[in-house]
């Protein structure tokens, strides 16, 4: 699995778990909703991502996206 993988898989857990936290305990989860969204578009323009960087700490090989 490379970085590129590893963070749409990391950032589609985060938003599916606040949507269920969100049903379940509080709709204040969806603010993180807003923040994994908001950062994956940060992301997509300016090329820093720190999921991305902490992937590749943990020695993932890079992919297209993140190099």
């Amino acid at each position: 699995m490379t970085i590129d993988k590893a963070v749409f898989a990391f950032a589609g857990a985060m938003v599916l778990l606040s949507l269920a936290l969100a049903y379940f305990v509080s709709p204040y989860w969806l603010l993180l909703t807003l923040f994994v969204g908001a950062n994956l578009v940060q992301s997509a323009f300016t090329g820093f991502c720190p999921a991305a960087m902490v992937f590749k700490r943990m020695g993932f090989p890079p992919g297209q996206a993140f190099n």
